[in-house]
This record gives C-alpha cells, sequence and structure tokens, in this order.
C-alpha cells in the first residue's frame, strides 16, 4: 500500500484523484493522512475500517509534518509512506513518527536504520533518522524523527555482485519488565544456528537491556550480515507470549540464513522497498536477489501501472546463482524535481 501512497504523488502528470479500498489498520490510515498533508491534498473517507477512501493530491511541500499511528502500528511503514515523497518536496521536510518501533509483520527500526538506509542512500538518498524513543506491542508510544533533504532525480543502482559474507553482527534487546536472560538466551541460541553453517567467522551479537527510550515491555533479535561488495542482510524476530527466548533466536538466525544462500545481493524484506526507487530513478537499475516476493510482484505491478516504468525478472545464470536466484532490471522514468 505504501507504494501506492507514494506513486501516486509523484507521477507527473498526478492523477487527480485515487481511490484505496479496505483500509483496514491504523498505520495505513496515518499514512494516507502523511501524504495529504505532504502534498497539500484532500482525502475523503478517512476512517479505519472504511471500503473506500479517496486522495486527490496537490504538489509536495517540505517542513514539518507529525503522524501518529496512536497504536504499535509500524513507524516503518509511515517512514516508507513519506521519504520517497519527501526527496521530491519543494524543500527539507522534518517527519515525527509515531507508533510501534519494533513491530509484528513490519520493518524493525534496527532495520530501517541499519539495512534499508546505507542501501538506499546509493541512489543519491539523503536523510537522518533519529530514534527517540522505542515504542512495543501492544502500547506503541514510539518516536522516530526523519529529516530529509530533497533531490533533484534518483540515481540508478547496480547491486548483482554479491562477494563473500565478512561480518555478522546484531543486537538482542530486552525492555521494560522483562529480565535480561531471555537477551542472553536469544543471543546464545541464533550464534549456535549461525555457527553450523558459517564456522570462520567472529559473530557479534550483543545482548542488551533497554531502560531508557523504550515504551512498554519487549523483546526481539535482529543479525546483520555484510558482503565484501557491500550488500547487507538480516534477519529478525519479536518475542511473542508463550514462546521461548531460544526459539525467537533461532527464528531469527534461520531467516538470515535463508537469504544467504539465495545468493542475491539484497533479502526479501528489502527486495520490494527498493522498487519504487527503481522506477523513478534516470537509468537503469539492477538488483541481484533470491526468490520473488508477493509483495515485489505488486510492487513492481503499481511501479508500472503509475510510473511507466519498465521491469524484467530474469534468472541469474552466473556461476554463483542457484535455482532461486534472480536479477530484477528496471528503466526508470528519471522522475525529477521541478523545485530544484
Amino acid at each position: 500500500m505504501y507504494l501506492v501512497f507514494s506513486s501516486i504523488v509523484i507521477s507527473t502528470p498526478p492523477p487527480t484523484t485515487l481511490s484505496l479500498f479496505n483500509v483496514t489498520r491504523p498505520q495505513h490510515l496515518s499514512g494516507l493522512e502523511l501524504v495529504r498533508d505532504m502534498c497539500n491534498g484532500n482525502l475523503e473517507g478517512a476512517t479505519v475500517g472504511s471500503s473506500e477512501i479517496t486522495l486527490t493530491p496537490g504538489k509536495i511541500k517540505g517542513g514539518n509534518h507529525v503522524a501518529d499511528t496512536r497504536t504499535a502500528g509500524s513507524v516503518g511503514l509511515l517512514m516508507q509512506i513519506s521519504l520517497p515523497c519527501s526527496l521530491f518536496a519543494q524543500g527539507p521536510s522534518e517527519l515525527c513518527l509515531k507508533g510501534g518501533t519494533n513491530a509484528e509483520m513490519a520493518p524493525q527500526i534496527d532495520y530501517t536504520l541499519k539495512v534499508f538506509k546505507p542501501i538506499v542512500e546509493r541512489f543519491g538518498v539523503q536523510f537522518d533518522c533519529d530514534l527517540k524513543m522505542r515504542g512495543y506491542y501492544p502500547k506503541g508510544g514510539g518516536e522516530v524523527v526523519l529529516k530529509v533533504n530533497p533531490v533533484k532525480e534518483l540515481s540508478p543502482i547496480n547491486m548483482t555482485e554479491r562477494g563473500n559474507i565478512t561480518k555478522i553482527y546484531g543486537r538482542a534487546f530486552v525492555a521494560g519488565v522483562l529480565p535480561f536472560k531471555l537477551a542472553k538466551d536469544m543471543s546464545t541460541a541464533a550464534v549456535r544456528t549461525i555457527r553450523k553453517e558459517i564456522k570462520d567467522l567472529y559473530i557479534n551479537i550483543q545482548s542488551l537491556q533497554e531502560k531508557e527510550k523504550a515504551c512498554g515491555n519487549g523483546n526481539g533479535i535482529i543479525i546483520i550480515a555484510e558482503s565484501s561488495t557491500g550488500c547487507i542482510f538480516a534477519g529478525s524476530s519479536l518475542g511473542k507470549k508463550g514462546v521461548y527466548a531460544d526459539k525467537v533466536g533461532i527464528e531469527a538466525a534461520e531467516m538470515l540464513l535463508r537469504n544467504i544462500r539465495h545468493n542475491g545481493c539484497v533479502d526479501e524484506f528489502l527486495q520490494d522497498q527498493l522498487i519504487i526507487f527503481m522506477a523513478l530513478a534516470n537509468g537503469i537499475s539492477r538488483m541481484r536477489t533470491g526468490p520473488i516476493t508477493l509483495h515485489t510482484q505488486t510492487a513492481i505491478h503499481v511501479a508500472e501501472q503509475l510510473t511507466n516504468a519498465k521491469f524484467v525478472i530474469r534468472k541469474a545464470e552466473d556461476e554463483h546463482a542457484n535455482n532461486d536466484t534472480y536479477i530484477i532490471e528496471c528503466q526508470g522514468v528519471g522522475a525529477t524535481n521541478p523545485s530544484l
């Protein structure tokens, strides 16, 4: 859904209206309201559970904006919605995003900072992300401040050489009243799982007790791997009631290993997040990846419909490829910022 929000506002010329159906989550509504404010638009039917919402966009402006899910709805999803719009604004933007920083079914803020940010900067994107407060399910209460400089246009990227895995690190955390032992158990189980396949690297997963800058109780883990060519992958998991901490660590480790095995340059979660930037870039972008996710298929379909970008997906056939390795190629539309 974030791709629809962003593409509709950025596409040139912008369509007069966009109708969205079955808006079911608070972060979806907060995202729509944020986009409306950023583009001087009009929003009709904007309630959670609405069968139809109509957005009429205008010109994208910079300045200060606030979006608050008032729940543990993901600030990461709010960031995905707002960042592409901010890049084509009339001036710098400062966005205060409130909700859950470490939420289920959405990128953890740690993923956004450690994986998404350094890769998307290759498009020429410039932004700072200040984590003010972590927020966990069900309270939320997290806060992130995003400062974005607009761009004239986006540069294409070429990520087709994976290289060797050279570094593995991460953080296992507990917050609120949860015992520190949970963090240690997650970390130990994750390292043990990774060691079964990767034996020659030091694995540095820190165990942390978050006593400050956290709202509510929560525990989780994120593990990051970097390659010799600058590729970044991650596996993550959040604790749930009734689930042993070591299971959380194992789940994150297995997720990371699965993405490494595909011999791609991005993991399954970054894959769809880069589609809109490839579509808007000025030139041909290429991305080596594992199996094409449903989110990516949807993102490509929407991007082609709204921006006229052209995507081609083909099997990678080099010596390092396997049956699950693909190349996504995109001829971007070269969107430009008329204010710069």
